[in-house]
Parts: structure tokens; C-alpha cells; sequence
């Protein structure tokens, strides 16, 4: 099969089960990954298992993530993209007024991160070898400062580490894209936020598969989505 090969770490919900739905209509074969295998096997099971594999891998732990990106080359012969979305939110003041313990924002900090970083050390050398594409869960919050928001730092490093990874992949032919979607109605949401406006998951799979569908001549570097509404 010469059909390309689409990696989405986060696949079970959200953003990465939106893109994994729209990547396989348009002809992908997916690799899925998240944490818990079983919750990808609805997502097999609806696309076929000839045209999609779960595989359970923490981002944040290199010897699982590399080990899954192996078992993706040895089954389908190659990877052509990646969308590295696999992430958290918590709510952080530090005041100390409420939100998350601070033992709570590790996980977020890490995945967020240090799991996207690794994500792309794992990944690159086999999107160099087909030219590919790799493609960045950002957020509208890594564009402002917001107060008390670790999370909003987080994706300011997002931001960060895409260009940087841009900067290196010149010469490679892999094409680097960072997504930053407002508000979407996820599991992510603050209780506080869930009456503003809000975009569908759906929303940014459809980004996603823009920069994925342009030709190879062609690096879409950032797409900002906000909803209808929405300040910044």
C-alpha cells in the first residue's frame, strides 16, 4: 500500500479522535496512540484494522514512545505525518487561590512538553526519509499571557519548539506546522469557560488535514482557529 501513514499520539478523544475521523476519509492509514489501548479499539474497529493500529504509549516515556513508532514502521513500511496532540490542562494559581495542588501540574508540564519533544525525537528521523509532515498541538493561550496559567506556558514552549523544530528540519523536506485552536468544546474546558464561545473538535481536525492536504512545495508554519466571539 502506498496510501501515507498518519501518527496521532492523544487519539482517543478530543482533538485527536476529530483528526483521526477526518485523516481516515480522506485516505490515511493511522497509527493511534495514547495511553489506554483500549480506548483506541472502538476507533480500529470503525476504520478497519487494515487501516489503523492502537498502540499504548506515554508520550513522556521514551523507551515506550520509540518502541511504538517502531511497531508503526514494521507494520505499515513507513510514516509520512504526525500530529503530536497528546496533552493536559489543569488549573493553576500560584497564589495559592484555588486550582490544582501543585503536585498536579507535573503530569501536565511533562506531556505538554517534554512528551511533545520526545514525540518529535522519535518521529523525525522517519519523517526525513519521506519527507513528511509534522504538524503541533498549540493553543490561542501560547499567544498572550494569561494570569496564573501554567498551561498557557506550556504552549507558549509549543509555540516555541516548533519553530525551532522548523528550523532544523530546513534542508529535510519535513514540513513543520503548529495548530493553535481557541477554546474547543473538550474535556479541557474550565468550569468557568464553558458558556463562552467554543469551537468543535471537528473545527481542528479539518485544520489539521489543510496543512496535511497542501503539496509538498507548500509549509503551512501556523494556523490560528478562534471561535466566532472570541477576544483572544
Amino acid at each position: 500500500m502506498n496510501d501515507r501513514v498518519l501518527l496521532i499520539t492523544g487519539a482517543s478523544r478530543g482533538l485527536g479522535e476529530a483528526t483521526a475521523r477526518r485523516a481516515a476519509a480522506a485516505g490515511f492509514r493511522l497509527a493511534l496512540l495514547a495511553r489506554d489501548r483500549e480506548a483506541l479499539l472502538p476507533l480500529v474497529a470503525e476504520f478497519g484494522d487494515d487501516r489503523a493500529l492502537a498502540l499504548a504509549a506515554d508520550v513522556t516515556d521514551w523507551t515506550s514512545l520509540s518502541a511504538a513508532v517502531e511497531t508503526v514502521k514494521d507494520t505499515f513500511g513507513r510514516l509520512d505525518a504526525v500530529f503530536a496532540n497528546a496533552g493536559q490542562s489543569v488549573v493553576v494559581s500560584f497564589f495559592g487561590d484555588g486550582g490544582a495542588d501543585p503536585e498536579q501540574w507535573r503530569d501536565m508540564v511533562l506531556t505538554n512538553v517534554y512528551g511533545t519533544a520526545l514525540t518529535a525525537r522519535a518521529t523525525l528521523p522517519s519523517l526525513a526519509e519521506s519527507k513528511g509532515h509534522f504538524v503541533l498541538t498549540g493553543s490561542v493561550a501560547g499567544r498572550y499571557h494569561r494570569p496564573g496559567n501554567l498551561y498557557s506556558a506550556t504552549k507558549w514552549a509549543v509555540t516555541g519548539l516548533a519553530g525551532s523544530i522548523r528550523e532544523e528540519a530546513v534542508g529535510t523536506g519535513v514540513r513543520v506546522t503548529v495548530v493553535q485552536p481557541g477554546l474547543v468544546d473538550t474535556s479541557m474546558i474550565p468550569e468557568d469557560s464553558k458558556s463562552k464561545p467554543k469551537l468543535e473538535p471537528d473545527d481542528i481536525a479539518r485544520a489539521v488535514l489543510y496543512a496535511l492536504e497542501q503539496p509538498p512545495s507548500v509549509d503551512v508554519n501556523e494556523i490560528v482557529v478562534r471561535p466566532t466571539g472570541q477576544l483572544r
